[in-house]
């Protein structure tokens, strides 16, 4: 074995001192907080032509089903509200005006109080956008934070209202403690539950990045796409706002779940819906 001069290597020596030292000091990242994401039936719409929802919205005639969600999100700071599903009061069935059958088995009040919680104990509500299916229920968080993208309050409350709005739903609007976004928010402050701006299916819609203890990193979409087949080959239907920004958020949503090496949930997919914990089981 070749001799190593004693100055080069005491230099070596010195050289792993210093590197262990350096690894041993360097600030650890802090442990994320216990989050807890619940995963809540609000309802179904018996969709009578699918080909509505697909690239373009051309008329396809094959029926389907879309999911309508809530999510719970626990957090050591309070309970956020994402989406707040259909109406509980169109508990036993309606039919939208272009005959689309909706049916809501459980309300959302029943389905919180399952889990120990009153609308008064919901910090925030967070709506991903105020289709009537998105904020059906908004109304009866009075004493919650309501997180909302400036523009998308701006274009729901329009007169008229644009197609899917039903401003009765979220009429509380005005009495409530509103926060009003202009793009991204780290709801906590540390990085566990964002909101970002994912403009494109309305002005101002916006979905929620979580991370999770256990699980990883999940997006809860909205309706940044209404199919999985959408998610995956980049297709906007013909009634989104633009199809220009809906492609820009898809592709912004793209990337960050490939660098968390994250899990995208398309809210209205049945298949995504049944891929989280059943409730009241959760996900952390």
């Amino acid at each position: 074995m070749p001799r190593i001069p004693l100055p080069r290597l005491a230099g070596l020596v010195v050289g792993l001192l210093t590197s262990a030292c350096v690894r041993s000091t360097a600030p650890q990242a802090p442990p994320l907080p216990p989050v807890r994401l619940y995963a809540l039936d609000c309802g179904h719409i018996d969709v009578k032509d699918m080909g509505f929802f697909a690239d373009g919205s051309p008329p396809g005639g094959k029926p389907g089903e879309l999911i309508v969600p809530c999510f719970v999100i626990q957090h050591p700071q309070g309970t956020l509200v994402w989406d707040t599903g259909l109406s509980d009061a169109l508990t036993g069935g309606a039919e939208d005006p272009v005959g689309n059958r909706l049916r809501l088995e459980t309300s959302l009040a029943a389905q919180l109080h399952q889990l120990g919680l009153t609308p008064a104990d919901v910090r925030y509500v967070g709506f991903s956008h105020l289709h009537a299916d998105h904020a059906g229920n908004a109304n009866v968080f009075p004493a919650s934070t309501w997180l909302l993208q400036r523009r998308e309050l701006e274009w729901a409350t329009r007169t008229p209202a644009p197609p899917g709005v039903d401003p009765s739903r979220f009429s509380a609007w005005r009495d409530v403690k509103l926060q009003l976004l202009d793009g991204d928010l780290d709801v906590f402050g540390d990085g566990t539950v964002r909101v970002i701006s994912t403009p494109g299916h309305t002005p101002g819609h916006q979905s929620l990045v979580l991370r999770l203890r256990q699980a990883g990193t999940y997006v809860l979409s909205g309706d940044l796409c209404h199919t999985r087949e959408n998610w995956e080959r980049h297709g906007v239907p013909g009634f989104n706002d633009s199809r220009e920004n809906t492609l820009a958020s898809m592709s912004r949503v793209e990337a960050l779940v490939k660098d968390a090496h994250g899990h995208f949930v398309v809210e209205h997919a049945p298949e995504d819906f049944r891929a989280l914990p059943a409730f009241p089981a959760a996900l952390e």
